[in-house]
């Protein structure tokens, strides 16, 4: 079966919002084994709309469109749809109801113009899940073909992809194989030498078909490695995606530091918590970001206990214990840094960071100098790295790249 992806709203032509609901969308079809040939953005004109659909229609079996679900004046995509199948709006009463109680449960009282939300196309069904105040729909064309619409928020998009749109399509396209698909995210290498080392085996690959290999170079994640297999059933494909797992741990295994929706952190906090080891940072350049992503982490107070962000050159001399004679963007002071937090925070673990990210070069060291170091039970390692990156990119960067030198020591502990 051919599906398209039709996103709609005018602040996507204008650039104010990045669409990125359609690249979502087309990973989740492609491990469901349905073909996504186009994708097209169109702004909030009927006419435009009406045409974009059609001609989407006119090469695909099934139409997936995103936004202009609102209450406003300027969210259309209802009416066209309707337009095109050839019917009335009716509103829908328990859409109605929906729509109040979520006002209700805000303690709000639900806008008249909100009942617009609750108008379908006759003979099109409302999709189940509706975690906003926008109604998804099925909407059939003629005998052989669909639409369904989706809101343009994210989340309620997701979760009426995940729990109806692509199981209907997949019922819908009688496919009977599983495609199944598993993420190791790497570090350290870029996607053209990943591409080089792994060669032989994607050469292998394509002989067999029923695995793939893509690459995804995804800037501070690393380069993403997607194994994708092709299977009578569930347990077939997990048994191929482990299989190749494991291979590919041979030939890249050094660079491998995630799996799927794993990153970094989560990883070395794992590592931690598994090791009984508290963990702090010292930030300089950074100030405060390696510890604001670790934070995002449930769970991270298991190990990690806090940080000392000294920004400022004597604060690492008064706080950190950071001889006052050094650079304080060297070797020697990073070191310090790291073990001046672990005895004032009393951690068993620690990273420190220092350098220099712009706009000018600082105590002879250039635009984007960064000198590591992590600290396990008073054991140091520093490296130094020169990023050729702007300020923010000098700072994302550093922050990954101390972490995956932590869990690498980490790693060899177990």
């Amino acid at each position: 079966m051919r599906c398209e992806i039709v996103a709609v709203g005018t602040e996507i032509l204008l650039g104010q919002i990045v669409d990125t609901n359609s690249a979502w969308i087309s990973e989740r079809l492609a491990e469901a084994g349905i073909d996504c040939h186009l994708q097209t953005v169109v702004g909030d004109n009927p006419e435009r709309m009406s045409k974009t659909f059609e001609a989407a229609l006119g090469r695909a079996e099934a139409l997936i469109i995103t936004g202009g679900l609102g209450p406003t004046q300027d969210d259309l995509t209802r009416e066209v749809v309707a337009e095109l199948m050839g019917v009335e709006l009716e509103r829908d009463e328990q859409i109605v109801e929906k729509i109040r109680d979520r006002f209700a449960n805000r303690g709000r009282t639900m806008p008249e113009n909100n009942l617009k939300q609750a108008d379908i196309p006759v003979g099109a069904l409302p999709i189940p899940e509706m975690p906003g105040t926008a109604a998804g729909l099925i909407c059939p064309i003629g005998e052989e073909k669909v639409i369904y619409v989706v809101p343009g928020v994210p989340i309620e998009m997701k979760q009426m992809l995940e729990g109806t749109v692509i199981p209907d399509l997949v019922s819908r396209s009688g496919i009977k194989s599983v495609i199944s698909s598993r993420v190791l995210k790497t570090w350290g290498h870029s996607e053209s030498g990943l591409a080089e080392d792994l060669a032989e085996e994607i050469k292998r690959l394509d002989g067999d078909g029923e695995l793939t290999l893509a690459f995804q170079a995804s800037g501070i994640e690393g380069v993403k490695v997607r194994i994708t297999a092709k299977a009578s059933d569930k347990e077939k494909s997990d048994l191929l995606l482990d299989a190749e797992e494991e291979v590919l741990r041979e030939l890249i295994g050094e660079y491998i530091f995630a799996i799927d929706n794993e990153t970094m952190e989560s990883v070395v906090l794992g590592l931690l918590k598994s090791q009984s080891l508290t963990f702090a940072t010292a930030e300089s350049l950074t100030g405060g970001m390696i510890g604001t992503r670790l934070t995002d982490i449930p769970g991270s107070s298991d190990s990690y206990i806090g940080s000392v962000v000294t920004y400022e050159a004597g604060l690492k001399s008064s706080l950190l214990n950071v001889p006052k004679d050094i650079s304080y963007v060297g070797q020697e002071a990073v070191e310090a840094m790291a073990l001046g937090v672990c005895e004032v925070l009393g951690a068993d673990v620690s990273v420190a960071v220092t350098g220099v990210a712009g706009p000018s070069p600082h105590e002879g060291e250039e635009v984007g100098t960064v000198w590591m170091a992590s600290s396990i039970k008073g054991e140091v390692e520093s490296f130094k790295v020169v990023f050729p990156f702007d300020r923010s990119q000098i700072r994302q960067f550093t922050v990954i790249t101390v972490l995956n030198a932590l869990r690498k020591r980490l790693e060899s502990r177990k």
